[in-house]
């Protein structure tokens, strides 16, 4: 089993350090305005609209995710954030749209094939599976286990030595989040901190490109809202593209390579933070009007 010093070792699926420094370079150079082309773009989505009945939730005329960054996406309540995460998840069905993944149209596979694709994703309420043990859960995550179909589980020896694999790389990721000592506890018994590690390390059993987290510090005490933190960024620097959907200024300004503001289920401006954090129409339709912000005075007091 890895130190937690050895994180790097573990392979996840992601390139190194120079495709994340690389993709940030590329990404100084883009201009910050809505549905803006990405040098390399991962994820390609064009004309993406769902409509609940008569309230349209999600209506982006076109927008990328570079590969190799950390994109924030950032909204006001209702403004389509986590909809739009679960249409091109395949978790919900567009009305219209398209979208490509790695080059390849994504826009109707089922969320396994997404995620089999390398596009991956936690939800803002953890979905761990209370009465299986952790390492269950992690386990359970694995793709192409030859022991899931009928005539082949029947027949131990077919799987066995790949559960062996499972089982070594589920380990070595729980010891990467801290939950090592946890592996044999029912996920039940995590606190909501450790079962936001937990939907992190177990998105990664599936090698992911990319993986999108929806408010993954909410519900986090301080403590575990750091290592949360370093475990985002060092996926970044080992090659993956993390996408999060975030309310906390501080950690989207923190962490962000790149901002996503939506409202009304538009994209009204992206650009790098210290950017979007000057946009009007970000302050007006999110962080507050101008006026409001005049109104502040030290420590935020009027």
């Amino acid at each position: 089993m890895p130190a937690p010093d050895e994180r790097a070792a573990i392979p996840l699926g992601g390139d190194d350090l120079a495709v994340a420094q690389r993709a940030r370079a590329q990404l100084a150079e883009v201009a910050p305005e809505p549905g803006v082309p990405k040098p390399d773009p991962l994820l390609r989505a064009e004309g993406i609209r769902k409509a609940f009945g008569g309230l349209v939730a999600v209506d982006t005329r076109h927008l990328e995710v570079q590969r190799g960054t950390i994109p924030a996406l950032i909204g006001p309540n209702g403004a389509g954030k986590t909809t739009l995460f679960n249409v091109l998840t395949g978790f919900d069905r567009r009305s219209e749209g398209r979208w490509e993944f790695g080059g390849q149209d994504v826009s109707q596979a089922a969320p396994h094939r997404v995620a089999q694709r390398g596009m991956v994703r936690t939800f803002q309420l953890t979905k761990a599976l209370t009465r299986m043990t952790v390492l269950e859960n992690m386990r359970l995550a694995a793709t192409g286990q030859r022991g899931e179909r009928f005539l082949p589980a029947l027949l131990p020896r077919t799987w066995r030595a790949q559960e062996r694999e499972h089982t070594e790389r589920a380990l070595a990721l729980l010891e990467r989040f801290g939950l090592a000592d946890k592996a044999d506890d029912f996920a039940g018994e995590l606190s909501g901190g450790q079962r936001k590690l937990l939907e992190m390390a177990r998105a990664l059993m599936v090698r992911p490109r990319m993986i999108m987290l929806d408010e993954p510090m909410a519900g986090v005490n301080p403590a575990l809202t750091q290592s949360l933190l370093e475990h985002i960024t060092d996926l970044r620097d080992e090659g993956l593209t993390v996408v999060f959907v975030e309310h906390d200024m501080d950690v989207v300004m923190g962490i962000s390579d790149w901002v996503v503001c939506l409202a009304e289920g538009q994209v009204i401006a992206e650009g790098p933070p210290e950017v979007i954090g000057d946009d009007q129409a970000v302050i007006d339709a999110y962080l507050g009007t101008r006026q409001d912000l005049d109104d502040l005075g030290p420590g935020g007091a009027r």
